[in-house]
């Protein structure tokens, strides 16, 4: 059943007085009636029927019989309307165009400063993963992401936008913290994604080197920056520096988190005091020191419960991560070759934990280091005592 009260309403929001509204309602439901039992049924005072229905006449939205007594019919909706229906529609159109000519001034008096506007939009906590995946699938060349626990958690979330991207060979690189290595969100990422591990400060997603999604992990909102021409090739250049220097993750992809994360305490302990610790113990003894392993026993990792293979493993992957190096093991020759294609002494902490590890294993060992402009290469043969 149609409401009559809305249908008045709606009226007077086309520029009907009250009256009026009621009027043209009560005409339209029951046909042609008399002014006085328009009055009842339209719940007018008997001394606005008339003004009413004249003012109604003018606007051709009735007629008004000339005999006695006065009859009255609305006119068909399609027909009353029309003439108004294009009134309001000029209107908007005159409104649109006035925005656009105040816009198009707006960016002319910026230009004219030096300055242009540049917009981001802000998206609530639960639209942010289909926003997130709606810009995966936009990608058109490539994706640089910079994530902590929270931002890599969403990002497992768009495994099949990111199959979609890399289809297609597009460039995606990702920095993780050395902690999320090994987890169920890492091992989420597709094959091809590029992965590198650094401290991360925020959750940043950079896409075609322009847009850009940034995600709080306080209270999962996001700001999406779009023609950001400037920011996004700031947040470019700051992404490939850190990139530059980032620690590379190929070679432990299929290890567990575990295993992962030990390679990179280890990794961590060398990179800040074991190669000092090496040059300092040659230049006093003349001779790599064992004490590495103690070293880096004080800090939790105990490598003399490993099996031979095992520890040649371990270091084989941290040397892969942090010199391109190789660690080979002929078991018929009892000859390990520790190699960097960095010289400068890269490989010398390395050796000299794998060292002290045979010593404490039982075994003999002689050294052989040589260096050239491919890098550097350390021959370790082995015998029992």
């Amino acid at each position: 059943m149609v409401n009559e009260h809305s249908l008045t309403v709606s009226l007077e929001e086309f520029g009907l007085s009250k009256y009026e509204a009621q009027a043209y309602v009560a005409l339209i439901a029951k046909g042609t009636i008399s002014a006085s039992e328009l009055a009842y049924y339209s719940d007018l005072p008997r001394t606005k029927v008339y003004p009413t229905l004249l003012k109604l006449e003018n606007k051709k939205l009735a007629i008004i019989s000339k005999s006695k007594p006065i009859m009255c019919t609305a006119i068909a909706p399609e027909d009353a309307f029309d003439s108004i229906i294009h009134e309001q529609i000029n209107k908007v159109n005159a409104m649109n165009s006035l925005v656009s000519q105040l816009k198009k001034a707006s960016e002319e008096s910026r230009k004219s400063r030096g300055s242009e506007e540049k917009r981001y939009f802000q998206i609530s906590a639960n639209n942010v993963l289909s926003q997130l995946q709606q810009m995966i699938e936009g990608t058109k060349s490539s994706i640089q992401i910079a994530v902590d626990q929270w931002g890599l958690g969403l990002l497992s979330e768009c495994k099949e936008q990111l199959l979609s991207v890399m289809r297609r060979n597009l460039d995606v690189k990702i920095i993780v913290p050395t902690s999320l290595i090994g987890s169920e969100s890492y091992k989420t990422i597709p094959d091809g994604v590029k992965i590198r591990a650094s401290d991360v400060v925020q959750n940043c997603f950079v896409f075609d080197e322009t847009e850009i999604l940034m995600v709080s992990d306080q209270n999962g909102k996001a700001a999406n920056f779009s023609s950001t021409e400037i920011l996004g090739d700031n947040q470019s250049k700051l992404f490939s520096n850190v990139w530059k220097n980032a620690i590379r993750t190929e070679c432990i992809a299929d290890m567990t988190k575990s295993e992962s994360q030990e390679i990179y305490k280890i990794i961590r302990i060398v990179n800040e005091s074991g190669l000092n610790h090496v040059l300092n113990s040659m230049i006093v003894s003349k001779k790599l020191d064992a004490d590495m392993l103690k070293l880096l026993e004080k800090n939790g990792v105990n490598l003399k419960s490993k099996s031979l293979d095992d520890v040649i493993e371990l270091i084989d992957a941290a040397m892969q991560i942090m010199c391109s190096g190789h660690v080979n093991f002929d078991a018929n020759s009892k000859n390990i070759t520790v190699e960097s294609k960095i010289n400068s002494g890269h490989s010398l902490p390395w050796v000299s934990i794998l060292d002290g590890y045979l010593q404490k294993k039982g075994y003999k060992t002689r050294m052989a280091f040589q260096t050239s402009n491919k890098g550097e290469k350390t021959h370790i043969k082995i015998s029992k005592n």
